[in-house]
């Protein structure tokens, strides 16, 4: 398996196929940002539609699809099983860590290009590869790198939140039914995973993270965030740190702020 994140050197020295993951919570268009320039070659993954079912509003906002309509979708894209994808946003790799991980999590060669979109400093592309359908295998979410609901109110897991402090808090909540955070969990904001120029931390910046707030070898970590799409971001970064991989909550706390459960606020 190839690290979960790598430079522009790998790109341009391996046959990769780039994938373009920008999503944006605040109503604008993932879709019409590629189509106004990316890398070149590179083939746009829509979140809502590629990467998550649509099933009940009880499993939160982007549930994981079934397998089979995973690889269906990853099929209809061009990819094929053996591809190496390497896929990039122009958020420090937060929402394109979710198809990197979904891939990863199956046994493919994928990694979040670090730095994304910034880092090229060439010409973008405004037209759209055409690529034949892949052939690509529907394979099982593997039921280790799963946490459901129950294991994140565990105590036998480090439970990390991977959204913005104030969310954590609970001092405001733009987009799920209730304000606060999952009790016992530890704020680690995955945007912070990287420097100011979207570049991830090194390695061992990234292990004093995970270390302040409670990681060590051989815990066994949970990343929940808001849907469970920007908490692939510190599941990433936690195999970046050197530390085995951790399970992500898919329903996150769209799912768990739709219960009844207990709400904690503060740091």
């Amino acid at each position: 398996m190839i690290d979960p994140v790598v430079g522009l050197d790998f790109v341009e020295t391996q046959p990769v196929v780039l994938a373009d993951v920008r999503y944006y919570l605040d109503g604008r268009s993932g879709r019409a940002a590629y189509e106004g320039g990316h890398l070149p070659g590179a083939i746009f993954v829509d979140v809502d539609t590629d990467l998550a079912a649509h099933g009940e509003p009880a499993e939160g906002r982007h549930p994981l699809p079934d397998a089979e309509a995973f690889a269906s979708r990853m099929a209809g894209l061009g990819l094929s099983d053996d591809d190496i994808v390497i896929a990039y946003d122009d958020a420090g790799g937060v929402m394109a860590a979710r198809l990197v991980w979904m891939l990863r999590a199956t046994g493919h060669a994928a990694a979040l290009l670090d730095g994304g979109l910034t880092a090229y400093a060439g010409k973008l592309e405004t037209t759209t590869p055409e690529r034949a359908r892949g052939s690509f295998e529907a394979r099982p979410w593997p039921s280790e790198r799963l946490a459901g609901i129950e294991d994140a109110t565990s105590d036998e897991y480090v439970v990390l939140d991977a959204r913005q402090p104030e969310r954590f808090r609970g001092e405001t909540e733009p987009i799920d039914p209730r304000a606060g955070h999952i009790p016992g969990a530890r704020s680690l904001p995955c945007r912070e995973n990287v420097d100011g120029t979207g570049l991830f931390l090194p390695p061992e910046q990234l292990r004093e993270r995970f270390v302040a707030v409670g990681v060590t070898d051989g815990a066994e970590v949970v990343s929940y965030c808001g849907s469970g799409v920007t908490a692939c971001h510190n599941l990433l970064a936690l195999e970046r740190a050197g530390f085995a991989p951790g399970r992500l909550y898919p329903g996150s706390w769209s799912q768990y702020s739709a219960t009844e459960r207990p709400a904690a606020t503060g740091e």
